[in-house]
């Protein structure tokens, strides 16, 4: 560390503060991380910072958390033996000012200007660069981006905007016509939960899907992927809130809501979904689902259904290409969460005597047309490590011993 430009900064600090601060009180630890300190003209450095970004928010509050958080990534980049070489970080101080279209003696003068020492450029430079690569280094192997995966992001893909995601759990409650009446009323009492955990726990006595084995809890999803009709009652509600009853053939559905969140990249609500539907005989019994593994087991794509249906009655399969809005709302609930090339057999017909073997074969989308497929996978696994990151940190956090001032 170069000591008289430090010293300098400091100086120029007191100055700021109208001869009422000094050195010392500049270099008095406000924020502990572990056993390393935090100064109040680091904190300062930082939010003046934040600041010639022009960093919305509360700028003291973003500058604490940025600092704690750049303590807790560099214990674990030590324990890493990681070590950013002074060529690199020249490199990378030089790239940063290349964004704004600046020199770096050019952008360390407008810090100057700012009252921003260069020290806090540089740590706060070195800092990123060497968490990511850590997390390259760490994480890398982990991450496994397919084909298919590239492809359905291809197919949500949009140049703009925000994309809603909802975290959901759902209940279906068989209701053949015998047990229709009490299946509702079964279902408006579990409608007037509120508790995440009393819901899960309905699910596992009385749901028919299979996720009732993790207590109905579904993941992330576009609300693209579900019914339109079912996108106004779903924003509706608030985390813990359920659905009213939603009566489709030979059942109940009911959805709790979790969480609600904003994506950074649009997805294009598809203008056609194409699924094919296989139709078995015997229902939920275990011959049914014995034959539906089966089929599923033959099965890549909805290509090779047409080979599985040789020799047999031609309504055996269909295969559509409907918009959202036209799809039989049980089928629409089943296909929202499928991939290309996943199967559902969860839905009967003929009064529970014929099962139905779904199979989504794509969404269709413009949006995918003149997309660079490598760019897609690059982001993907980008996104992909970003999450890992964040998880990490949040662990650091929470093992940590941090207290202020």
């Amino acid at each position: 560390m170069r000591v008289f430009p430090l010293i300098s900064a400091l100086v120029a600090l007191s100055v700021t503060l109208g001869g009422t601060a000094t050195a010392q009180n500049a270099l008095d630890t406000v924020i502990t991380v572990n056993e390393s300190a935090i100064s109040a003209f680091e904190l300062d450095q930082r939010r003046k910072l934040l600041a010639v970004f022009r960093t919305p928010g509360d700028l003291d509050k973003l500058a604490r958390e940025g600092l704690i958080d750049d303590r807790l990534k560099e214990t674990a980049m030590r324990q890493a033996g990681l070590i950013l070489s002074d060529e690199s970080l020249q490199t990378a101080m030089s790239d940063f000012a290349g964004r704004a279209n600046l020199t770096l003696d050019q952008f360390l003068a407008v810090l100057a200007g700012n009252d921003i020492a260069p020290e806090t450029l540089r740590d706060f430079v070195k800092v990123g660069v060497s968490w990511r690569d850590f997390i390259r280094g760490r994480y890398t192997r982990q991450v496994n981006v397919t084909d298919a995966d590239v492809a359905r992001a291809m197919s949500q893909t949009s140049a703009n905007g925000t994309e809603i995601e909802v975290l959901l759990t759902e209940i279906i409650i068989p209701a053949p016509p015998p047990q229709a009446a009490a299946a509702m009323a079964k279902a408006q009492a579990i409608s007037q939960l509120r508790s995440t955990a009393a819901f899960e726990a309905q699910a596992r006595a009385v749901s028919a899907l299979p996720s009732r084995a993790n207590g109905g809890r579904l993941g992330w999803l576009p609300l693209s992927n579900y019914p339109p009709a079912l996108h106004s009652m779903i924003l509706d509600l608030a985390p813990g809130e359920v659905t009213a009853p939603l009566s489709i053939p030979n059942g109940v559905a009911l959805f709790q809501l979790r969480a609600v969140r904003e994506v950074p990249t649009a997805k294009i609500a598809p203008t056609a979904i194409d699924f094919a539907t296989f139709y078995l005989a015997g229902g939920q019994t275990p011959e049914g689902i014995r034959a539906a593994q089966t089929l599923s087991a033959n099965v890549d794509n909805c290509d090779d259904l047409y080979t599985q249906a040789r020799g047999q009655s031609a309504d055996v399969l269909t295969r559509e290409s409907l918009a959202p809005a036209e799809i039989p709302q049980d089928v629409a609930l089943e296909l929202a969460r499928l991939d290309a090339g996943e199967v559902s057999y969860n839905l009967t017909r003929n009064n529970g005597q014929t099962l139905v073997f779904l199979m989504l074969c794509g969404r269709e989308n413009p949006a995918m047309e003149g997309t660079d497929p490598a760019a897609v996978r690059n982001q993907l696994v980008s996104q992909r490590l970003g999450s890992l990151a964040d998880a990490l940190l949040e662990d650091l956090r929470t093992s940590a011993t941090i207290t202020s001032k």
